[in-house]
């Protein structure tokens, strides 16, 4: 039976998984993808690459606004994947295809010669590019402008800026970078040999594409630096294969000429894993941050700036909306008061809807979405020591705010998808379709970036 590799490169490890998929499935429509996984390798760049240093995946650095991680760490992670796979006793002639994802907006830079041009990369993490912001910004006609023009406005973490200030600080380093990567097509390169094109999908993430042409717009990269067109790969649609295993993982690992298909960000990726497809179709997930995210057919924008717009892997758009208060809001409610998650559920159970008017705003730490730079919780008809209504309160505060700000994708909810950590706890999801006003579909999905890319590489067998 074919077999289909996806990886994923995150914040603190890269994990590879593989699909075993029937050649007359419908690769895109499989009831339960989680069920044809029959391998997975994780690599934890802090725990197996020690020699970099890392923590949490990132180097240490005495400004917190400064967060970079060696790119080398994710080329050796990259082979310690492959090395396991070849390892795995599955029938490596049977694999078919490989695609991949990596965590957005981090960029690698290189020389003629393919070495590396700047030792370390600036990944999502890195917020300190505010100055070149601005820059940018300014030369584009303002913040609305940037976001009509590439989906969102300048925010620090994207690549754009980081490409700005890496020239203004090193001019000799970035005249001696003949290749600017993002780390998806980084990985993809190493895979085939050679310089691989960067997906439409993680191109429309660096505020440098123009969401009407997906191709580099000329007043953004103007905008940024000198002589970046020229730097950067060519824009293809994700479904792109692009190239074959190269011989070198051929000959060490006895792997196949399997082909190669673009890989994407893991944000695109997790659409696909999740099982998105139209319009409409809006996924919810409870983690670490919480995120909405959803088809969109046409590239509308978020007025105030709050949300972004990429290109979708299934042609369209997708829009996302990111929330730092997601579960260490819940956390810190349910240990305030003592409750395991059974008693945070049972308060939830014995609470009305709408709480009889009891409200909270759960700012325990600062807030991307809305913008709340300092941290406070604010309640509003609600007794601190009332732990049912504490705990409704924390839940509807956070399902409200993400229906009200994912409003500006101008989507209807026909098909509501949760996943992530507190997915599992059906009586947040109860009242996440009371506040969405639709049914609520669990999808146990434990990395979705990276089911997302195995199940690309299944589809990309009829393509290329």
């Amino acid at each position: 039976m074919p077999l289909y590799v996806g990886i994923d490169c995150s914040t603190q490890g890269l994990t590879l998984q593989v699909l075993s998929v029937g050649v007359d499935d419908d690769a895109a429509h499989l009831a339960a993808p989680g069920d044809h996984i029959v391998f997975q390798h994780v690599v934890n760049f802090d725990r197996d690459l020690p020699l970099f240093g890392t923590r949490h995946g990132a180097l240490p650095y005495d400004n917190p606004a400064v967060v970079h991680a060696p790119p080398q760490m994710w080329a050796d992670a990259l082979e310690l994947g492959l090395a396991a796979l070849a390892q795995s006793g599955l029938d490596l002639d049977d694999i078919a295809a490989i695609s991949g994802s990596a965590q957005q907006h981090g960029t690698v830079y290189l020389d003629a010669a393919g070495e590396f041009s700047r030792p370390t990369s600036p990944i999502w993490l890195d917020t300190s590019t505010s100055v070149e912001c601005a820059e940018i910004t300014s030369a584009l006609g303002g913040p609305n402008a940037v976001a009509q023009l590439t989906g969102s406005r300048a925010f620090e973490r994207f690549s754009g800026p980081q490409i700005r200030k890496f020239w203004k600080q090193d001019p000799v380093a970035y005249a001696r970078t003949a290749r600017i990567h993002l780390i998806s097509s980084f990985l993809a390169s190493r895979l085939i040999g050679r310089d691989a094109p960067v997906d439409v999908c993680d191109a429309s993430g660096m505020s440098l594409m123009h969401l009407g042409t997906s191709d580099w717009d000329q007043g953004a990269l103007d905008a940024t630096a000198p002589g970046l067109r020229d730097r950067l790969p060519p824009i293809v649609p994700s479904s792109t294969v692009v190239g074959t295993l190269a011989p070198t993982w051929r000959e060490r690992f006895g792997l196949p000429a399997a082909k190669v298909v673009a890989w994407l960000g893991d944000n695109s990726s997790s659409l696909v894993g999740v099982g998105l497809e139209r319009e409409g179709d809006v996924a919810i997930s409870l983690g670490t941050s919480d995120t909405i995210f959803g088809v969109m057919s046409q590239p509308r924008v978020s007025p105030d700036g709050i949300g972004h717009v990429f290109a979708s892997p299934g042609g369209g758009f997708m829009g996302i909306t990111v929330f730092a208060n997601g579960s260490l809001a819940r956390e810190t409610v349910r240990d305030m008061y003592g409750l395991d998650w059974q008693g945070f559920s049972e308060a939830l159970r014995s609470t009305p809807p709408g709480n009889n008017g009891a409200r909270m705003l759960p700012y325990f730490v600062p807030e991307i979405t809305p913008p709340i730079p300092v941290a406070g919780v604010q309640r509003f008809n609600l007794d601190e020591h009332d732990v049912a209504r504490n705990v409704r309160a924390v839940v509807e505060a956070q399902m409200t705010a993400m229906k009200r700000y994912s409003a500006w994708m101008g989507v209807k909810i026909t098909r509501l998808v949760a996943t992530g950590g507190a997915s599992g706890n059906p009586d947040v999801l109860k009242v996440m379709s009371e506040v969405f006003g639709v049914p609520v579909e669990r999808r146990d999905v434990r990395n979705s970036a990276c089911l997302g890319a195995a199940l690309r590489a299944a589809q990309g067998r009829v393509s290329g």
